[in-house]
Formats: structure tokens, C-alpha cells, sequence
């Protein structure tokens, strides 16, 4: 989506690269969650007045372009997107899950979040899609 949104009282186009890590980086995801993330951080977005762009991720960790709604703030999206998915994905897959966290965890605390800051949105989504097996993300 390469437009301008109208609100109430404004015009906006913002893209948020969004990055979440698992926590103590293990290895957690498959392909059957990232699948399942897919859905749930699209189904959230929309809640939020949102649009997912683009979704990809590793083992690891995800990658999500975000068409942002500034009617909410940055964190409250992070919040909603983190909180609500680790809650399904740990009841989903608390099978898997058990196997590699004994607490009740899935997403690291920290996040990632970085404006697009002009450049071409396919160039970002080439870029998320690219790392699918790569993590050229900061340690948090």
C-alpha cells in the first residue's frame, strides 16, 4: 500500500519495520507457527486500523511491515501484537512450546521498530523476505 490514509483530522503514510525475537533467542518457531503468525499479526492489525504489509521470519524471529494508523501509539501496537500473540501461540502449540521454555514465555521483552524513512517499500519488502534464513538483526 503506496497511498496516503485519511483520518478525521489528518493525512498519513507511515510503514513501521517491526522486528520481534524470541525469547532467549531459542529456536521456537516452525513452520506451522510462523504460518499461524501470519494470521494473528494480519487478524491484529486490522484491529488497530492497521494493514500488515509484509510478514516474514526464522526460527528465531520475525520481521513485519506494518502500514501504521498513528490514531495509537507505537507501543500500544507492539503491545497488542506481542501480548496476544504469544497468548495463542503458547495455546496452540503448548505442545511444541513445553519442549523448549518451562515458564510461560514466547516473545523477548525488547522489540525492534524502524520507520522506513523514505525508502521504496518494495525495497523493504525484498529486504524482509530476504530473511527467512538469515538474522541480521541486533542481539537483544
Amino acid at each position: 500500500m503506496n497511498t496516503l490514509r485519511k483520518g478525521s483530522h489528518s493525512i498519513f503514510m507511515v510503514h513501521l519495520h517491526i522486528v520481534f525475537v524470541t525469547k532467549y533467542r531459542r529456536d521456537a518457531i516452525n513452520d506451522e507457527i510462523l504460518t499461524r503468525l501470519r494470521e494473528i499479526f494480519s487478524y491484529l492489525c486490522q484491529t488497530q486500523e492497521c494493514e500488515l504489509v509484509e510478514f516474514s521470519g526464522d526460527t528465531d524471529h520475525v520481521h513485519l511491515l506494518v502500514d501504521f494508523s498513528p490514531k495509537i501509539s507505537i507501543s500500544e501496537l507492539v503491545r497488542t501484537l506481542k501480548s496476544a500473540s504469544s497468548r495463542l501461540i503458547r495455546k496452540e502449540f503448548s505442545e511444541h512450546l513445553n519442549k523448549i521454555y518451562w515458564k510461560p514465555v514466547f516473545w523477548h521483552h525488547s522489540y525492534c521498530v524502524l520507520s522506513s524513512g523514505g525508502a521504496p517499500l518494495e525495497v523493504l519488502k525484498q529486504y524482509i523476505k530476504g530473511h527467512e534464513n538469515n538474522a541480521l538483526i541486533p542481539q537483544l
